[in-house]
């Protein structure tokens, strides 16, 4: 079968042969329709991710929407290494299958479960409940901007964003958005704007796909007491580090904002949980409510595809 492969971790994958897999025990063969380059399918392939392949050659790419031998349509996810999605054909676990409507394209399906279930699982572990006020930090590449309209689809009642994309920004307010910050800003102006949003009644949730500066600005806008008033618990679930690794956190923010930090990664959650969402999120996304914008790449291009510089805002999907 035709696949792209990659020979060592930081080099672009090719557009070679490759062994075409065999299903084992508790397993299905899927000839595959499109695969999301996801920035975290980026990040494996470089070295930089914990779950990054050791074994050589190997296809990248984690999930996908397929069709079964019998012909049903499915988005399917945790292919089998070394066999990834970016093929003509991989297997998955048997119970990692799910069929799709047909109103539902494969462009989008396989643009948008992904960054969508990232989101989706962090707005259930915060907890969010109709009529909150949810924070977005990053929200203007393609993640963020599904994180906003998620956001609404869930019951928050304002939905408070920051980007550094001014014209991306300028698209979120359809989307739902109802505040709109640009980064672009000397920190105590960011940390008044943000804090000008928050009040009257306060964030009660941030989700955050950048970290680094942006968060100590969110910290320290939410350690105001004017802020704080209102919000019993502020839930921050930390998605990503795009802006830098590390924060600073000073201790008393937690006394008095009662701030509450976790985090999310879609590749390390388990299984039951992904079985419950994921149906949840095809759901939302056949009615048509959520929208990705996408760009179509063929799988024969996709050693150049990898290497070219993509707005964040737009989800490469591979053509096999």
């Amino acid at each position: 079968m035709k696949a792209a492969v990659i020979h060592a971790l930081g080099q672009p994958p090719r557009f070679e042969d490759f062994p075409e897999p065999t299903a084992g025990e508790g397993e299905v063969g899927v000839n595959v329709r499109a695969a999301g380059l996801h920035p975290f399918v980026r990040a494996q392939a470089s070295g930089s991710q914990s779950g990054s392949p050791n074994v050589f050659p190997q296809i990248p790419g984690i999930d996908g929407v397929g069709s079964l031998d019998d012909g049903t349509r499915v988005y399917f996810d945790k292919a089998r290494p070394p066999y990834g999605t970016m093929a003509e054909r991989c297997v998955v676990l048997r119970e990692m299958i799910f069929p799709i409507p047909d109103r539902l394209d494969d462009l989008t399906a396989a643009a948008l479960f992904n960054p969508g279930l990232t989101s989706w699982l962090a707005f259930t572990r915060a907890q969010l409940t109709k009529g909150e006020t949810v924070l977005i930090v990053g929200a203007t590449g393609a993640a963020g901007k599904l994180a906003v309209q998620i956001a609404k689809r869930l019951g928050a009642g304002k939905v408070i964003v920051l980007g550094r994309n001014a014209q991306v920004l300028n698209e979120l307010p359809p989307l739902g958005a109802d505040v709109t910050i640009s980064l672009n800003q000397p920190d105590q102006q960011l940390i008044e704007a943000i804090a000008s949003a928050a009040s009257p009644g306060g964030i009660h949730v941030i989700l955050d796909y950048l970290w680094g500066r942006p968060t100590e600005a969110v910290i320290a806008a939410i350690a105001r007491l004017d802020v704080t008033q209102g919000a019993p618990s502020v839930r921050l679930i930390d998605l990503g580090q795009i802006a830098g690794p590390t924060i600073t956190l000073p201790a008393f923010v937690l006394r008095s904002s009662g701030l509450l930090i976790s985090g999310i990664a879609v590749a390390l959650t388990t299984i039951e949980r992904l079985r419950e969402a994921i149906p949840q999120l095809i759901a939302e996304a056949a009615s048509g409510t959520l929208r990705i914008e996408t760009e179509p790449v063929p799988l024969a291009q996709i050693e150049a595809a990898w290497q070219q510089q993509t707005p964040d805002n737009r989800r490469l999907v591979v053509l096999p």
